[in-house]
Order: C-alpha cells, then sequence, then structure tokens
C-alpha cells in the first residue's frame, strides 16, 4: 500500500470513529441544563437563549429545561403543565418543536400531539420538526451532519400530519375542533399560539392527557397575548391558583448581543435601556428597529415587549392598576355605600365603596360568587359590612331586580328587604355609567377620582378586559359585550356611580 494509501485509509478511520462518537452522544440523554443546551446546539444548531434580561422574565432556556427535564427528576410532580408567553419572533414554535423531538428521541412511549391555534400554526411546528430529522448540509470531507439526521430514529418515513418512532413514541398533528381532541389519551400536549384557539375545543384539550408509570402528563399553553380581554390573558390570570408556572420572555432576551452601537442615537433606546448589551440572542437589532417603526406604540409593547396588550377595543383603555389600585381599608368617618349586580349562573356582585371629603371614590372590597341563594348572599354581605344596617348610607342595585319572578313569585329586590338589606335603585342607560366612570378614571382635565383596593380582583380584571365586540362580530354594536364575566363588576360599579351622582330622584320602594 502506498503512504498516500495509508494516510487515506487513516484518515477514513478517523472520520469513522468520530462518526460513531457522534451518534453515541446523539443518543445519549442530557443529564444536566448545560448538558441540554450543548445538545441542542451540536445536533439541531439552535443556540437557545440562556440569559434572563428582565428581573420579572425568564430566558427560552428556563422552558426547555422545565420541558425536558419534569419526566427524569425525583421529586415527581402532580403534572408538568406549562405556560409559555413571548414575543412574536421570539422562538416559542421552534422551541416548542425542539421539546417534542427531546421527548420522542429520550422518553420512549411518549405520545405527543399538536394542537395549533389553525391549521397552518399546527403545521408550523411539525414543519420545524420534520426539519429536525432530515440530514443538515456536512462539511467538506466529512460524513457527519451538522445539525438533524434525527430520521434514524423512525420506524418509517415521516407522514404530513404525524410521525413515529422506534421507542414507541409518536407525534401526531391535531386539527382545531372538538370532535379531533376528545379522546385523545397522550402525554404530551403542545398548545401553540392559544389566543387564536376556539374557547369550546381548548376547554375539550383540557381533557386529553394522562401520565404513565414514567411520563408525566404535561399541557404546554403557547402564545402571544394580542388581547387584554382574551384567553391567553383568562390562562395567564388563573395561573397562581392552579400552580401552572409561567415562563415569559421579551424582545430583549432573544434580541442578539449589542456591541458596537451608540445607544444615545439607537431608537431602541427608550425600551432597552442597555439591556441589548447584555442580551444572547438571535433577533437582529435592525429587524426589531424597522418592526418598531412600522408598529403603532400599543403594537409594539404588546407583541414584543410582552407588556399589557393593545387596549384597542377596551372600554376602559385609560384604568391603569399601577396609578388606580392602591391600598385602602374602611374609614369610619365616611359614609359606607354597597352596590350590587344580581345573578346565579352568572356571578352575583358586591362592593363596598366610600367617597372621601376629596370626592376620591374609594372601593374597598367585593364579593363576587356564583350559584348562591338570595338568602345565602345576604347574610355574606351582611357579615362582611363592618357597621349596622341601619348606618349603611345606601344599597345601590339593577333596576331589573324589582321584577317578579314567574316560579317564586316574588321579586329579588322584595326577597333582599325582607333579609334586612334595603336597596335603591333607578333606571338608567348603559352608556351612562360608563361615561361617569370614564371620567372618575381621567377626567377632562387629567384627574382620577377611583382608588380600588388590591382585595377587589375581580373588579380590577373586569376594568381591563371590559370590551366591545370583535370588528364584525353579530354582537356588534355601540354597547361593550356581554361575556357573562367582566360586565358583572362593570354593572355593579356603574349602579353606584348612576346612583350616587343621580341627576333624578332614586326609586325606594317597599313590596
Amino acid at each position: 500500500m502506498t503512504q498516500s494509501a495509508l494516510d487515506k485509509s487513516a484518515s477514513y478511520g478517523d472520520i469513522e470513529k468520530a462518526a460513531y462518537v457522534y451518534s453515541a452522544l446523539r443518543r445519549t440523554r442530557p443529564k444536566c441544563r448545560r448538558d441540554l443546551k450543548n445538545y441542542v446546539k451540536v445536533f439541531l444548531g439552535i443556540d437557545v437563549p440562556n440569559k434572563k434580561i428582565c428581573r420579572e422574565h425568564n430566558s427560552p432556556m428556563d422552558y426547555l429545561w422545565h420541558s425536558f427535564s419534569a419526566d427524569f427528576t425525583a421529586d415527581r410532580k402532580a403534572n408538568a403543565d406549562a405556560i409559555i408567553w413571548a414575543n412574536r419572533a421570539g422562538g416559542k414554535t421552534e422551541l416548542a418543536a425542539v421539546a417534542t423531538l427531546l421527548d420522542c428521541v429520550f422518553k420512549p412511549g411518549c405520545q405527543v400531539r399538536i394542537l395549533g391555534g389553525s391549521g397552518e400554526q399546527s403545521s408550523r411546528m411539525y414543519e420545524y420538526l420534520t426539519g429536525f430529522l432530515r440530514d443538515g448540509p456536512a462539511p467538506p470531507g466529512s460524513i457527519i451532519p451538522t445539525v438533524g439526521g434525527f430520521e434514524e430514529f423512525l420506524v418509517a418515513p415521516a407522514l404530513k400530519a404525524k410521525c413515529r418512532f422506534a421507542n414507541d413514541s409518536a407525534v401526531e398533528v391535531l386539527t382545531q375542533s372538538a370532535t379531533s381532541v376528545r379522546g385523545q389519551h397522550i402525554q404530551k400536549l403542545r398548545c401553540d399560539e392559544v389566543e387564536l384557539f376556539d374557547e369550546d375545543v381548548f376547554a375539550a384539550a383540557k381533557f386529553t392527557t394522562q401520565s404513565t408509570a414514567n411520563l408525566l402528563a404535561a399541557m404546554e399553553m403557547i402564545s402571544t397575548m394580542h388581547r387584554p380581554y382574551g384567553l391567553m390573558q383568562a390562562i395567564v390570570s388563573a395561573a397562581p391558583q392552579s400552580g401552572t408556572p409561567v415562563f415569559k420572555w421579551c424582545v430583549w432576551e432573544v434580541i442578539e448581543k449589542c456591541t458596537d452601537r451608540s445607544c444615545s442615537r439607537c431608537p431602541l433606546w427608550d425600551d432597552c435601556q442597555g439591556k441589548a448589551k447584555k442580551a444572547d440572542g438571535y433577533l437582529k437589532i435592525d429587524d426589531c428597529i424597522t418592526q418598531m417603526r412600522r408598529a403603532s406604540r400599543a403594537g409594539w409593547e404588546a407583541e414584543m415587549l410582552c407588556k399589557r396588550p393593545s387596549l384597542e377595543n377596551v372600554v376602559f383603555d385609560e384604568f391603569d392598576p399601577a396609578k388606580h389600585v392602591q391600598p385602602t381599608d374602611y374609614d369610619p368617618n365616611l359614609p359606607l355605600y354597597r352596590t350590587l349586580d344580581f345573578g346565579f349562573v352568572n356571578p352575583f356582585v358586591c362592593l363596598w365603596i366610600q367617597v372621601d371629603s376629596d370626592g376620591i371614590i374609594r372601593v374597598i372590597d367585593e364579593y363576587v360568587r356564583s350559584r348562591a341563594t338570595i338568602d345565602v348572599h345576604a347574610e355574606e354581605i351582611k357579615s362582611r359590612t363592618v357597621v349596622d344596617e341601619e348606618q349603611v348610607a345606601a344599597t345601590f342595585c339593577d333596576p331589573a331586580g324589582k321584577s317578579v319572578n314567574d316560579v317564586t313569585g316574588t321579586s329579588v329586590v322584595r326577597e333582599l328587604r325582607a333579609l334586612g338589606i334595603v336597596v335603591r335603585f333607578r333606571q338608567s342607560g348603559i352608556l351612562e355609567g360608563i361615561e361617569l366612570i370614564r371620567r372618575a378614571i381621567r377626567s377632562g382635565d387629567g384627574q382620577s377620582t377611583l382608588v380600588i383596593s388590591p382585595r377587589c380582583q375581580r373588579l380590577i380584571e373586569a376594568l381591563q378586559c371590559y370590551h366591545y365586540p370583535e370588528p364584525g362580530s353579530t354582537a356588534g354594536g355601540e354597547l361593550p359585550l356581554k361575556d357573562g364575566v367582566h360586565d358583572h363588576p362593570i354593572d355593579a360599579l356603574r349602579y353606584f356611580f348612576v346612583n350616587y351622582y343621580r341627576t333624578t330622584k332614586i326609586t325606594t320602594r317597599r313590596y
């Protein structure tokens, strides 16, 4: 054998050995967060951002580690659910596809389903996944692919909407319909762009995941928050009660590191304040500048900074919790008012309100409850009222409460009076009350006369979410949407305003 042949033989041996090591490492499960980051970078070509830039945010790597490691921790939890709230172009869909591949490669028998807010959205995540399965380009003279090449883990070529792995794991794309979702018994469900989901489909999806002896059930809810009254807002608001972790990041967690720009001349400076100097992401700074200039300020804040969503369709768009929510307690030197909105399936609401000498309206407490009778509500209202009934300045209510029920033969107003609560009311239009609330939130001279206690969480949420029907909706018109949730606390507040600032005599009737 010639020297050149020997050299070539040795070269082939080195390449084959490297290929063997490469293949073995690809089949080795990452044991820690650093291993996982390196694994994804080497075998998928994705350098997942790993820095938390904003104090209250997370890094994308935080989500990926949570999703992957939940099934391998000794401290086994009830489930591995997660909410992912991130900016446009924040890598949410691609990262969820990475998590899906890792589940299928390293968790035998793991059944994963992808459910998007639209067929296109579902396909995008699956396309990322199938891209990982194909071999990437190899460097000159090497037989080792740079990225991808996970197709060897499949039992057969991937189909248009599903693929199966040799270890009995599988992925399938579901359509946005309750029929498609019902009947599924899987371990991992990834819901992409939840904000676009049909609420019935989302409700059905909650019952699809089941744990096995080795795998935790997980429902991952992924989206940008476009609207303050949308599905994503409701999910995030409910997260503390359910104990579901929220992984939130914005443009600063995924933007490229800024190294050679003058901050004083950068269009991003007002929002950035130097954050990009610490970043380790991939979004091009120039692209972000272009997108900011194209968008409205409200759109930029909602879509890229993950601040409160656009208030374009919100009734009380000038309500600001940072300004209007302050600790405020009962003052024995001020008269106490109550205001009621009636409901059974929809919530019954009572608000306790005082007005000080400067005209500041102070909402000091709330009571919100569904599916209880009037006697139960009356008992709770009286027990939470800090003064005797005779000392309550007035209790205002919905004029509809005077109507006699065909079944009981009585009215809510009459029942409350029999239980020791005297109510007052006057007829008014919805728009009249809304305008009075708006004036209290911010008057023509820029002043506010409304303060709400942090105890009033349902009212605070309602003031942020009460909205008009979507353009083109069959429920269109000039009046806000009665969604059965946010309208009731607002109605109770409205009855206070139209009665307290009455222009005609309040009606007090005895039944």
